[in-house]
């Protein structure tokens, strides 16, 4: 469906809403009522912007949060290319997710859609996307020689997310960043340490 510049904007500011809602409420607990209240948006206008009703809503705020993950991790992630970049990263990763504290938005988000089709794929193409990004930085840090070759860099970018979706597991839980800081530490020192 093809809308007009103003279209658009009323269908950004809907899925921009409906967003904040559903990071604020608890999962399972959100209605079409609710993000017609919160938006100010009519059934009618709703169902315009989002013909497939709640499922197609939610989705689509499950892509826009997917790509705020990547979006507030830049431009550090895409430019991994010496320790001082690393290090720009990490420190950027780890200001977002003590910002936010114990709330993952994208978690709470996923716990609202998860049984919506297409809400898999979703997560799965962020973290591919994700990994993706470290993969390009670990093998721009073996091309300068600063990363030994004999590292497998798409194994290693995985060790990455996991080791990052793990601590924000525990720091849901505990409110404290420390295992996150400390997964940047053990792996960076690998990729630094690891003889050719």
């Amino acid at each position: 469906m093809t809308f007009t510049a103003k279209g658009l904007a009323t269908r950004q500011r809907i899925l921009e809403g409906a967003a904040a809602h559903l990071r604020s409420s608890e999962p399972g607990g959100v209605t079409l009522d609710d993000i017609r209240e919160v938006t100010r948006t009519s059934k009618s206008q709703l169902f315009h912007y989002f013909p497939g009703g709640k499922d197609e809503l939610f989705l689509e705020v499950a892509r826009l949060e997917a790509d705020r993950v990547l979006d507030d991790q830049q431009p550090y992630l895409g430019a991994l290319d010496s320790w001082a970049a690393w290090e720009r990263w990490r420190k950027a990763v780890i200001a977002r997710y003590r910002a936010q504290g114990a709330h993952c938005p994208l978690a709470s988000l996923m716990s609202q859609v998860g049984n919506v089709p297409g809400a898999a794929e979703v997560s799965t193409a962020l973290l591919r996307r994700w990994q993706d990004y470290v993969e390009r930085g670990i093998v721009t840090m073996q091309d300068r020689g600063d990363v030994s070759a004999q590292i497998d860099a798409r194994r290693a970018a995985g060790a990455f997310i996991a080791g990052i979706q793990g601590g924000v597991v525990i720091l849901r839980t505990t409110g404290r960043t420390e295992h996150l800081e400390h997964v940047f530490t053990v792996l960076v020192s690998y990729l630094r340490d690891c003889p050719a």
